[in-house]
């Protein structure tokens, strides 16, 4: 008997017609002998439309009070789905975050999972009932208090849970069939990857493929949990994220070049205008920016001018952590001796991914020719062992996706068919 773990998102549980198909495949997979977890987000944009009733009521909603609104969506979800299994004949109990063992930080809206102790999980299991769990949820056990684990963490509850029951396979259920080159619904022929190993995977998701979480897949990767990726709307296989140091999970053939394509819009870019080129000036200016809490994705130095012995530094961050950083920085000018900042949030992120950059030259020319003919200007420029990312015009980069999945050769004969319409 193989024990699986299932997770649904909203798209796939947006209404009890859903709710009762997923129920459906669930039974299923029970049916085959096996055990199964399965774990579930809010309907359809539960959480979306609960975030919005929270702020008519105020501007800043209580981050604990607002953690114990936005776990309703789950609950109801999970109990919804027990009672349509239910319904078919089987055994079916579900579960909070915090009944399931998903222990946490107490930090509320983006809390870490510190230990999983799915105690009440494993006995309904043993007793032959598929255990549901809210997704997206934890519990503190020092302030005793409800915790939320951000965008995404439906996808994490499920990978922390196949990793604690040592599951056989973590089953991530999505309104497309698999992981693809590129997003669907931007390139139309981007065809759908087999296998990918949990290295390509982080740095797409890094990069704003929204198929999986960055979150989910490092947990994954670090505790071994193999992950398949497939839509809950048919029955057809999707894509196994493996971890290379697993038994027996290396390609039987040489890695492609090129695993895949991913735009992000969510960042910014912020520019230290005239900072004076001696040493320990970015240290200044990226401590500074450390204090706020921001994450930083790329960073450019120019080089200084002869004549003024200054240089600018650009670095991108989230939008969400712009203005922040801007108070931070524009409060520490005179001690750093910057004459300035820029801001910039109508810039695109494109990366381009994939093992076989290691072993092959010329990528970096192909990548650069094809944005060229495009008229697409390059910004900033970053680079991995197995990944290149580029800077461009937000209005640009649906554009540049295009023509640089072509010019790898990724396109595919058919088009790709978008069951839901959200990506998760």
């Amino acid at each position: 008997m193989s024990l699986i773990v299932q997770k649904f998102g909203g798209s796939s549980v947006a209404d009890a017609e859903s709710i009762k198909r997923v129920a459906k495949r669930i039974v299923e997979t029970r049916k085959a002998g096996n055990e199964v977890v399965v774990a579930v987000s809010a309907m359809g944009d539960t959480t979306d439309e609960l975030l919005d009733l929270a702020h008519q009521v105020t501007p800043i909603p209580a981050p604990r009070e607002l953690d114990m609104l936005l776990t309703a969506g789950e609950r109801i979800s999970m109990a919804l789905l027990a009672m349509s299994i239910r319904s078919m004949g089987h055994d079916a109990r579900s579960f909070t975050g915090s009944q399931a063992g998903m222990i946490t930080d107490a930090r509320h809206g983006q809390a870490r999972i510190v230990d999983v102790t799915p105690v009440r999980v494993r006995d309904a299991l043993d007793e032959g009932a598929i255990a549901i769990v809210a997704g997206f949820q934890g519990f503190n056990r020092g302030t005793g208090d409800i915790t939320t684990l951000g965008r995404g963490g439906s996808d994490t509850t499920a990978v922390a849970l196949a990793a604690a029951l040592h599951a056989d396979v973590c089953e991530i259920y999505t309104d497309v069939d698999g992981i693809f080159t590129a997003d669907p619904r931007v390139v139309p022929r981007a065809q759908k990857i087999d296998r990918i190993s949990s290295e390509e995977m982080l740095e797409l998701a890094a990069n704003g493929a929204k198929v999986l979480y960055i979150r989910a897949v490092e947990y994954a990767r670090r505790h071994g949990v193999t992950l398949h990726v497939r839509s809950s709307f048919n029955n057809n296989e999707g894509t196994i994220v493996y971890n290379p140091t697993e038994e027996n999970s290396e390609s039987p053939v040489e890695e492609p070049l090129i695993a895949g394509v991913a735009t992000d819009l969510s960042e910014a870019k912020i520019t230290v205008v005239g900072v004076p080129d001696i040493p320990g000036k970015a240290a200044q200016i990226f401590n500074i920016v450390a204090k706020t809490g921001a994450n930083i994705d790329m960073i450019v130095q120019n080089v200084s001018a002869a004549a003024t012995g200054l240089t600018d530094i650009s670095f991108t961050l989230p939008k969400s952590d712009g203005q922040t950083v801007l108070t931070a920085l524009t409060a520490e000018q005179t001690d750093v001796g910057f004459r300035g900042l820029q801001y910039d949030d109508q810039i695109g992120k494109l990366a381009l991914v994939g093992a076989g950059m290691r072993t092959n030259a010329g990528v970096s020319a192909k990548l650069f020719t094809a944005l060229y003919e495009a008229g697409i200007n390059i910004e900033m420029i970053s680079t991995s062992e197995i990944r290149i990312s580029v800077v461009t015009r937000a209005d640009t980069v649906n554009d540049a996706l295009r023509v640089v999945h072509t010019a790898f050769g990724l396109d595919a004969d058919d088009e790709a068919v978008v069951h839901g319409g959200t990506g998760r």
